[in-house]
């Protein structure tokens, strides 16, 4: 289906009052008013709401944004982003206003293929259980693929096996055998635990072993996705500091990730705060992508930076990342969300792929938003300025005073709830 091109940028946006945002978003992506209303909150019906898990008591809401400009691979989109933390749409939105000037983000994804575990106890011989699953691929296979008939219409399922060993564990020799699904736009959990605990038998019989746990596993290295970006430096000039200057410095953060567990962890939740927002506001399990993505940073068996910066010999600073991306666009909440389908219809996304494509590069973005502010005027300076907003709610600002109080609180230098105060009795 053809998805007709929109302007990313939207000039004035941050300067309109919410329904007024929302209207001109409406227009751009070409909303329903029923989407549109969904998008404003109160959108999940309690009934509803008392499906999806137990015990309900409510609903909580977040904060959901828009962040603009961005592009990728050549098409530009508008993204939904559902979060409580100041600054981090506006650090994407911004960063992706100078990528796009070098020519946006581009992206790929590999095909979307789950692991489906079966563990397998009580080997007494790991060569010759090995062999054995090995060799019953094809029945293991075929076996897997008798459920789940529309996902084989569509060109997934199960594909293949591997098979993991481990000769010493605390339980004993083990072997787990891995499905291969491929899973189309589905995140993809249940159909795969459905087909694992199908084979699990079929396992015990061909290795005289017993299985165990039969689950999906969160680390999906087999789906993967990757953004880049290429600067030119003088776009990444500041009032202060010359490009190169800044491109250095972001260089010179990544490094400081890339050989520091402590700072990778700080580094990797900066990119984390982009990604997440994409994946709560579509209806998306943004656990499952944070456990596939540290999981991803220590997969060298020394736990790193998810991205790298380098000014490389075109004398371009180049950003990449590359994390598992086990998205949907079908199942979960994703459909049962009335916010997360009217969230998916402004981003237009074809395939569970261009999603994931579209999650990484907010990703980068805000990685780089990250590092350029701690290479120039640190990391407090722009974070404070929009937290005042919030430290001005807490003081009991409403209306236009928010705004104000906030303002003066950044101009004295004290963002603090009794300044704030102070402000406002003074009127």
């Amino acid at each position: 289906m053809a998805v007709t091109q929109i302007d990313s940028r939207l000039p004035g946006f941050r300067d309109l009052a919410p329904d007024a945002r929302r209207g001109a978003l409406g227009e751009t992506v070409g909303l329903t008013a029923a989407q549109a209303d969904q998008l404003a909150g109160d959108a999940l019906p309690l009934a509803t709401a008392d499906g999806m898990i137990e015990n309900v008591v409510g609903r909580f809401e977040l904060p959901l944004g828009v962040a603009t400009n961005f592009q990728v691979n050549g098409r530009d989109v508008l993204v939904p982003m559902a979060v409580e933390e100041p600054s981090v749409v506006a650090a994407a939105s911004f960063m992706a206003k100078i990528a796009r000037a070098n020519g946006g983000f581009t992206a790929e994804s590999t095909a979307p293929v789950m692991r489906g575990q079966i563990q397998l106890l009580g080997v007494t011989d790991l060569d010759v259980a090995e062999a054995a699953l090995h060799a019953a691929t094809d029945e293991i296979v075929s076996l897997a693929n008798t459920t789940d008939q529309a996902l084989l219409a569509l060109g997934g399922g199960c594909i293949g096996i591997d098979v993991q060993r481990f000769a010493d564990t605390a339980v004993g020799p083990m072997l787990v055998l891995h499905l291969l699904v491929d899973v189309r736009d589905a995140m993809g959990a249940n159909t795969v635990n459905t087909k694992a605990e199908l084979v699990a038998p079929l396992a015990e019989r061909l290795t005289g072993c017993e299985a165990r746990l039969r689950i999906l596993s969160n680390l999906a290295d087999k789906r993967l996705v990757t953004a880049r970006v290429a600067l030119d430096l003088d776009t990444l000039t500041t009032a202060d500091l010359a490009g190169r200057a800044v491109a250095q410095g972001i260089v010179e953060a990544c490094a400081f990730a890339e050989v520091d567990l402590y700072r990778a962890a700080t580094h990797n939740k900066g990119i984390m705060n982009g990604i997440d927002p994409v994946v709560l506001a579509t209806g998306n399990d943004w656990r499952a992508i944070e456990a596939g993505a540290h999981a991803w940073a220590a997969c060298s068996g020394r736990y790193t930076a998810l991205t790298r910066w380098r000014i490389e010999s075109d004398d371009r600073l180049h950003g990449e990342i590359t994390l598992p991306m086990a998205i949907g666009l079908v199942g979960g909440a994703t459909r049962t969300h009335p916010a997360a389908q009217a969230a998916l219809a402004v981003l237009k996304p074809a395939t569970a792929n261009e999603l994931a494509e579209v999650i990484a590069s907010v990703g980068l973005a805000q990685n780089m938003a990250a590092l350029r502010a701690l290479a120039t005027e640190g990391i407090q300076r722009g974070h404070m300025a929009l937290h005042a907003r919030n430290i001005a709610i807490a003081a009991g600002a409403t209306g236009e005073a928010v705004s104000t109080v906030a303002a003066a609180l950044v101009a004295g230098g004290d963002i603090s709830v009794d300044a704030a105060r102070r402000l406002i009795d003074a009127g």
